[in-house]
């Protein structure tokens, strides 16, 4: 994301930039009149074929067109004495990408044999030849960067187990994703990795060490066990299994309190306390579940569950005030118009719309279409556009970070795709991501049999059913309806 341009000053710039027409300080005087600090920047970065056939650098300007610095009379030093291409230039004779490569070398060369890693080698090449040469330089100048690396760089075995010795930084969880992008570090379930360490750090929060022990039980066998079982954690099991721990936890440590062991717990225990506190305490619920089928507690137990279906919806008239937003052009990236279509008008959760592969979408000259839940759907003008601008510019392309990625919303993280709440936080002015799902799967069971809804948007039937029921239109009705008609 670029940068805000700071704001102009027509009383000290009276005669404003010939290609931009804002009041800057001049950087330079070409044949096409004053350019401005921010338009003479971009004339180093302008590429492409000039009308006599030379290709690389265009800076100049002919009848508003960019040309090259023959054509154009542009006088701006573009030759790296380094690589003799024409380039913008880092400093006064070289450019940004062989400061680049000097500086990785610098970086990740061990200072005593004089070679670099074997493990960190396609790291290196990945970050030397990176289309954006100036941000790769800009986050390795950074001191926190180039100390890590240069620590790493002393390593003799690089590994998942040496990263996690040291602490948790965003640098460390960066270089850990460059590495297993590139092969240097097999890939793992990092959500799993994650979640293991802050379960290790929760436990210190249980003040009893019986009541630690039985948290301890309830991580390992019932979070990490179906963690280990699925192939991939998303970031909503992530949450939630933190989530649960925490509210065990509270709950636990409530016991201890009032000098109560897990074993002695009886149903007012469990009354008072859950009466006493906020709603999340029904999310104890789950842990209650587990703690009577693992003999700890009574089986006669019980608590009020957590509730469903009290989260508000987008009416009929507020998703079509929305759809409205998202398709005209203008107001919102492609990237965020894409998402929007998906929740909007296919009623996706966030968290599967971030995990969205380009192996489930189609993009043809005369269709878009979406695979969802194996059934692909096509997608009408104009609701195909934006999908059309992602195929062609897919984002996160110009670094190291996702150099073969698949991902359609690809995340500042290397190889991973976006966070659910990124997506959220993009979208919370246009409406919530919540709100609209429901709202599009209320609308959607007026219309259409549950299981064709249920089995072509991937969810499962009990949870349309609860929506069908809401909206009034049960399966049975829709049948009802066929048979009047007819």
């Amino acid at each position: 994301m670029s940068r805000p341009r700071k704001p102009q000053d027509p009383d000290r710039w009276p005669e404003p930039c010939a290609r931009c027409g804002e009041h800057r300080q001049p950087a330079a005087i070409w044949p096409d009149g004053r350019v401005c600090g921010y338009c003479y920047k971009q004339a180093q970065r302008t590429k492409g074929a000039c009308g006599c056939g030379h290709e690389g650098v265009l800076p100049g300007r002919i009848d508003g067109v960019p040309a090259c610095r023959r054509c154009s009379g542009v006088r701006l030093n573009l030759d790296c004495q380094a690589c003799g291409a024409e380039d913008e230039l880092y400093t006064g004779s070289h450019c940004w990408s062989c400061v680049l490569a000097t500086k990785v070398d610098q970086l990740l060369t061990h200072p005593d044999t004089g070679v670099i890693n074997s493990k960190l080698e396609p790291v290196a090449a990945a970050l030397k030849t990176m289309k954006r040469a100036n941000s790769g330089l800009t986050w390795l100048n950074q001191p926190h960067v180039a100390s890590f690396l240069t620590d790493l760089a002393l390593v003799t075995a690089i590994s998942h187990d040496h990263l996690d010795q040291l602490p948790p930084s965003r640098t460390r969880d960066y270089v850990r994703g460059l590495l297993v992008e590139h092969g240097a570090l097999p890939r793992r379930d990092e959500l799993t990795a994650r979640y293991r360490d802050w379960a290790t750090q929760a436990l210190t929060r249980v003040n009893d060490d019986h009541h630690r022990e039985v948290i301890a039980r309830y991580v390992r066998w019932h979070h990490q066990r179906r963690m280990n079982r699925t192939d991939r954690v998303s970031h909503g099991m992530f949450l939630r299994a933190k989530q649960s721990v925490t509210v065990a936890i509270e709950l636990l440590n409530w016991l201890h309190g009032h000098g109560i062991a897990i074993e002695q717990l009886e149903q007012a225990h469990l009354d008072t306390w859950q009466a006493d506190g906020p709603t999340t305490r029904e999310i104890a619920s789950r842990f209650l579940r587990w703690a009577i089928n693992s003999r700890l507690v009574a089986s006669t137990l019980t608590m009020t569950p957590h509730r469903r279906g009290t989260s508000p919806k987008l009416s009929a008239t507020e998703q079509d005030r929305a759809l409205r937003r998202v398709v005209s052009a203008g107001e919102l990236d492609a990237r965020d118009r894409a998402v929007a279509i998906l929740v909007l008008v296919l009623g996706q959760q966030i968290e599967h719309v971030a995990g969205l592969t380009w192996d489930q979408v189609t993009v043809t000259p005369a269709l878009v279409s979406i695979r969802l839940a194996g059934v692909d759907i096509a997608l009408p003008a104009p609701l195909d556009q934006p999908w059309r601008h992602l195929a062609e510019t897919p984002g996160h392309d110009r670094t190291a970070a996702h150099p073969h990625s698949n991902w359609v919303f690809r995340g500042s993280s290397p190889g991973a795709h976006i966070r659910a709440a990124t997506l959220r936080n993009r979208l919370r002015d246009l409406f919530s991501t919540r709100a609209a799902r429901l709202g599009t799967l209320h609308e959607l069971t007026k219309l259409t049999p549950i299981a064709i809804i249920a089995e072509t948007l991937g969810y499962h039937p009990t949870t349309i059913e609860r929506h069908a029921t809401a909206s009034a239109a049960t399966y049975a009705r829709y049948i009802g309806a066929r048979a009047d008609a007819s």
